[in-house]
């Protein structure tokens, strides 16, 4: 069970500095502090463990850098939550409920359920489209 958690805790790590990035072209730890609400001393830690494991570096001026294989976690992780936040409010989740939730579900989530739902949402999204332009 703690390597459960540890894997939902890097994940959540690695997508906050892939959108912090994506959002404000950079990051450094006091932004990603800032993104998830955690204090400076305890991302200083998940940081100093992540480079450790070779997923992330510190460049110039404190910028964090996300590895190969940091960056491919992140996106992953990044795609999950994005479909399932879209679905749960697409079935009438409010938008902020349906964030946290898809931040739960996204950890526990199979490769292939993901799979599954992405291919679903595309047909649904299909569907959708054709009733609205008939």
């Amino acid at each position: 069970m703690q390597d459960k958690r540890h894997n939902e805790s890097k994940e959540d790590y690695l997508e906050s500095i892939y959108v912090v990035n994506q959002r404000k072209g950079y990051c450094r730890s006091v932004d990603l502090a800032e993104e998830l609400g955690y204090s400076k001393a305890s991302v200083s830690v998940a940081v100093s463990k992540m480079k450790e494991e070779n997923l992330l570096r510190v460049g110039h001026a404190g910028l964090l850098e996300l590895t190969e294989e940091g960056k491919l976690i992140a996106e992953y992780t990044f795609q999950k939550h994005s479909l399932l936040k879209k679905m749960l409010c697409d079935i009438g989740v409010e938008e902020q409920q349906a964030d946290i939730e898809a931040c739960q579900i996204e950890h526990i989530i199979s490769d292939e359920t993901f799979q599954r739902l992405t291919v679903v949402e595309k047909e649904f999204s299909q569907c959708k489209s054709a009733m609205y332009n008939v």
